[in-house]
């Protein structure tokens, strides 16, 4: 049988998507989504916190689902002022910074915080959120609350490595952090800059609705499967992709 390269297949239909992605002729990755059941996972939120559980060191937040969501102390961003003001005080008592400041010293009944969801709901569980947001984009994707810069295992070039990372630390705006995916290898650096450009727009339009909005509310809905597919597996090293529906073709 003939091979017939790297091939992405999207089946759609009102009720569902199908993913399809092919090396020659070997089904090596397949995704299915359903309209009325579409995830949630990604979605950024305004949420309160309803309760804080100092024993289990998690808090429930309300984000507006049937389920309040679960948000573990490890997950909780460290730039609350609760936790700036606990951590100073910490230090200057001490002398030393603390490892680990407890939940309830952070997050308060009431509060209203920005998180996004790291997990799907199952069964009788809620969501798992965290406040450590990340943006996908094309070739980068945009960690706003994190200054670190981390760059794909899958970019084996040291040379190319370098050269990625030199370029994000020179366009991205003061104190913010990005992944290098890679799908970035190769770019040029006025294509990654329009990637940070497009994302750091997003995350100025995230914030604006989040202050003009009360708890709960979605702030940001990730992309359905197509558009996702598109941006994370439509890479270089693809021959071709295939889509049998000419309206969501349209849409990509």
């Amino acid at each position: 049988m003939r091979r017939s390269g790297n091939i992405i297949l999207i089946n759609h239909n009102p009720h569902e998507t199908r993913v399809a992605a092919l090396q020659g002729n070997r089904l090596v990755e397949f995704y299915t989504e359903r309209s009325k059941d579409k995830g949630i996972s990604g979605n950024i939120y305004k949420g309160k916190v309803v309760r804080v559980l100092p024993g289990m060191q998690a808090a429930f937040v309300d984000i507006g689902l049937d389920r309040t969501a679960f948000l573990h102390a490890t997950d909780v961003y460290e730039m609350f002022d609760e936790f700036e003001e606990f951590a100073k005080e910490t230090e200057e008592e001490r002398g030393r910074p603390s490892r680990r400041i407890p939940i309830q010293e952070i997050l308060k009944e009431g509060q209203e915080i920005m998180v996004q969801v790291a997990k799907e709901p199952i069964g009788s569980k809620g969501a798992r959120i965290t406040s450590h947001i990340s943006l996908p984009g094309r070739h980068i994707v945009f960690t706003p609350t994190d200054d670190h810069i981390g760059i794909s295992r899958r970019i084996g070039s040291e040379k190319e490595r370098r050269r990625l990372r030199e370029i994000v630390v020179r366009l991205r705006p003061e104190g913010s952090g990005f992944i290098i995916r890679t799908a970035c290898e190769g770019m040029r650096a006025d294509d990654i800059g329009s990637d940070m450009d497009f994302l750091t727009k997003l995350w100025g339009e995230i914030l604006r609705k989040k202050g003009r909005n009360s708890a709960p509310c979605l702030l940001y809905e990730e992309l359905d499967l197509t558009l996702r597919t598109i941006r994370d597996i439509f890479t270089a090293d693809i021959d071709k992709l295939i889509i049998d529906s000419r309206e969501e073709y349209e849409r990509a």
